[in-house]
């Protein structure tokens, strides 16, 4: 470790810990700022729709646009970040959010935006962001240590939500005396100082000696990790369904503060001011509420209070009873997904972080692209104070999801385990050899056999989500000790890799389960090409086939 991540003697305790680590302070200070610029262009971007437009289906529209490439990118997204610089791909993302601001500035200038180019180069701003967020969320964990990551996490919300506390304010001034064109130049120059730090950072990479996997097989292991791995599943469950029904809040504002409030654009700016406290106040209690209460208390306590605040909004005429509805709202919105998000960060070991954390954006934006759609059909039907009324009252029936997906209990990272010495190999392979079939013998005593078979039901999903497939367990009819798992693995490269992607957790039910194997002979491992003959490519000009051979 570098002393570029060493605390030099302070304590790692506390939510202001991580800014003592050079890099993550750096890079957070200007993500500050970058977040400014993105506020004042979402206040541009909206009015400058309201004033295009009377639909409120337009109106919500802008918020689709932004969120929609998150759940359409975030995957290969997640998946290029894992397998490349995640400070290039960050760089790259930023660089095409750039360009859209330009353009957004340049047509603004010459008075040539349409609702509908304003939502296409929306979505093209989308489409950065949605690129950078896994690498982005992803590599805050190669910024500070472990034990800081949690305290990470939580400042890179606070970061937006300082700068949605004044964003939307400045960027209601900014749009009432110079229009949406400076709000749309202001975006674009904000983005300029993270570009830099991120261009700054010295970042460590670990250097694998496995060659990379390709896209679509690093995004098809990304997907069967997800699959077989019960915690991040219900996370994302719940992120998506909390995302599409509090979507109503955030893609109505403008219309609340247009149609409840009879304000202008420096109301609505106050408004999502308004939200953007409530949301910092939120992340700074994020602390407390993991000491204090368990996760899924604290989502129930979220979402029910966020659905009496959306009541509020929706009955309230006066600005300052709205205001502090929308802190309330604000603040719950945040702790919410500040618990999804760390439940992500703390369930994906590092080496899938990436598309783990894609999956997790493309969830929770999905869910607020799709209902801030539904939301603005409603408003058009309905009228906004019945749709908000709607989404409060699906918000508090939100709750009643634990019953069911109880959000899990996670309390440290899983990090990845030593790696192991690669077997014996005999036979002239190349990574591309397989499939393979793995063959694992345990002598079980009979009295320990439910036991040993629950256990294994666990080692499945690691086998699972680590690379294997077509896994079985079997029991010998005629020697009742003898048990032996069976999986596959696709070419030899795959199971070199399943090998050592397993955790120290993982690792530790690996070795549960042989405990229970009895008798004088250790536990027997057969690892056996399928189609022997016509899986050994023998190419003299592979690279491995020598390294291979003196194994």
């Amino acid at each position: 470790m570098t002393d570029l991540l060493k605390p030099h003697t302070l304590s790692v305790d506390g939510i202001a810990a991580p800014l003592r680590y050079a890099p993550f302070r750096h890079i957070w200070l200007a993500s500050l700022l970058s977040n400014l610029g993105i506020l004042i262009r979402g206040v541009g971007a909206a009015w400058a729709m309201t004033e295009m437009t009377s639909s409120a289906d337009k109106v919500a529209l802008v918020q689709t646009a932004l969120m929609l490439p998150v759940m359409f990118i975030s995957l290969p997204a997640g998946a290029v970040a894992d397998m490349y610089d995640r400070r290039v791909v960050t760089l790259v993302a930023l660089l095409i959010s750039f360009c859209g601001a330009t353009a957004l500035t340049a047509l603004e200038w010459w008075d040539l935006t349409t609702p509908n180019l304003l939502l296409a180069l929306c979505f093209l701003v989308g489409s950065g962001a949605a690129l950078m967020g896994p690498a982005w969320l992803s590599s805050v964990g190669e910024q500070v240590p472990a034990e800081a990551l949690p305290a990470a996490v939580t400042l890179n919300g606070i970061s937006y939500n300082i700068a949605r506390s004044f964003g939307p304010a400045i960027g209601g001034i900014v749009v009432a005396i110079a229009g949406a064109v400076a709000a749309y130049a202001a975006n674009a120059l904000l983005y300029l100082p993270l570009m830099i730090a991120l261009f700054l950072w010295k970042r460590l990479t670990e250097h694998s000696r496995l060659p990379p996997e390709q896209l679509t097989r690093a995004i098809a292991t990304g997907v069967r990790y997800i699959a077989n791995s019960p915690s991040i599943k219900i996370v994302l469950t719940r992120a998506m369904t909390t995302g599409a029904i509090g979507a109503s809040i955030t893609a109505l504002m403008p219309l609340v503060a247009r149609d409840l409030l009879r304000g202008g654009a420096q109301t609505y700016g106050v408004m999502l001011g308004a939200f953007g406290v409530g949301a910092v106040i939120g992340a700074l209690c994020i602390g407390e509420v993991r000491k204090r209460m368990s996760g899924e208390a604290a989502v129930r306590v979220c979402v029910l209070s966020m659905g009496l605040a959306i009541a509020a909004v929706a009955l309230s005429r006066e600005p300052i009873l709205t205001m502090i509805a929308l802190v309330m709202t604000g603040a719950m919105w945040t702790l919410a997904f500040t618990l999804f998000d760390i439940g992500v960060q703390l369930s994906a070991p590092r080496w899938v972080a990436g598309r783990s954390l894609a999956v997790y954006q493309a969830s929770f934006s999905g869910g607020i692209g799709v209902g801030s759609w539904g939301w603005g059909r409603l408003t058009d039907a309905a009228g906004v104070e019945i749709t908000l009324l709607v989404s409060a009252a699906l918000m508090a029936l939100s709750s009643l999801l634990g019953l069911w997906l109880r959000m899990p209990r996670i309390s440290a990272r899983s990090e990845n385990a030593d790696m192991l010495a690669d077997p014996e190999v005999r036979l002239p392979l190349t990574h591309r050899s397989g499939p393979l079939v793995v063959e694992i013998e345990y002598r079980v005593a009979p009295e320990n056999a439910r036991a040993f078979h629950n256990v294994m039901q666990d080692v499945q999903l690691i086998r699972q989500r680590n690379g294997a497939y077509g896994w079985s367990i079997g029991r010998d009819i005629a020697d009742p000790e003898l048990w032996r798992e069976r999986y596959h693995c696709p070419t030899w490269l795959d199971y070199l890799r399943q090998r050592n992607r397993s955790t120290q957790s993982e690792r530790a039910l690996d070795q549960k389960a042989a405990t229970f194997h009895i008798g004088p002979e250790p536990v027997r491992i057969h690892r056996m090409l399928e189609r022997p003959f016509g899986s050994v490519r023998w190419n003299e000009n592979v690279e491995c086939r020598d390294e291979l051979l003196r194994r």
